[in-house]
């Protein structure tokens, strides 16, 4: 595993992929940065992160035989790879919520960026990037955001931390490339935030309904089991879980 440690940068994903355009870059290849000037969270939003006091990490990987209709287990993998290594350090509480945020006690401590290549039918590569929040304390205008300093009231060696998140992501992709889809959604599933519960959503067009997640598609849809006593299938971009 080759690790790319730097200062300041505008963003570990951007970094990664300036790296692919003039070169070919070893699987694996991982970059960390103590800083992100302009860090990047799903559908467009910013991450905030205070310099040094937590993980900011974009990693390489390829595939072989991975078809673009089973894209959605790459964010399985890693959500559960980076829920077992938060389980390693004792963090209480801990959910997947749909489809890769990590939560502690309903708040969040991880997001997770996944930016695939395709080629063809298959995808040829991604560039997963995820910010952890480890030591940072106060966050400002983000009311359910949390770390795992202040869940566990300590403060954690960065790079112990990162060490077991990414020898838990080669475990799980290890399997992922060994064919076991079944067990890996599995237990996606078993760790989904709010799952088998009745829940509060709200669509892209703000109506409000309830409904309780029986799971997901193989292609990264949450199955909803309406009050009319259907399962629906809803994608990321026309609805969103309400806490």
């Amino acid at each position: 595993m080759n690790i790319i440690k730097l200062n300041a940068i505008s963003s570990t994903n951007t970094y990664l992929k300036a790296l692919i355009s003039v070169t070919a870059p070893k699987d694996f290849t991982v970059v960390v940065a103590e800083s992100q000037t302009n860090g990047r969270g799903q559908m467009g939003t910013l991450w905030q992160a205070k310099t040094g006091k937590n993980l900011t990490v974009s990693v390489f990987k390829r595939f072989n035989n991975l078809k673009i209709e089973q894209q959605f287990y790459i964010s399985m993998v890693v959500s559960v790879a980076i829920y077992k290594a938060l389980k390693v350090f004792k963090i209480p509480k801990l959910y997947v919520k749909w489809p890769n945020d990590i939560l502690s006690a309903d708040q969040k401590i991880c997001g997770i960026l996944i930016e695939n290549s395709v080629k063809g039918n298959n995808l040829e590569s991604s560039i997963i990037g995820f910010g952890l929040n480890v030591n940072q304390k106060n966050f400002e205008d983000l009311p359910k955001a949390s770390s795992m300093c202040l869940q566990k009231g300590v403060l954690f060696n960065k790079d112990v931390v990162l060490t077991e998140v990414l020898k838990q992501i080669q475990f799980y992709f290890e399997a992922l490339e060994n064919g076991n889809f079944a067990t890996i959604k599995s237990e996606y599933e078993s760790l989904l935030f709010r799952k088998d519960k009745a829940s509060t959503f709200k669509t892209h067009d703000g109506i409000t309904f309830s409904g309780i997640i029986k799971g997901v598609s193989e292609n990264g849809m949450l199955n909803v089991w309406t009050e009319d006593n259907v399962i629906k299938t809803f994608s990321l971009k026309t609805i969103s879980l309400l806490y």
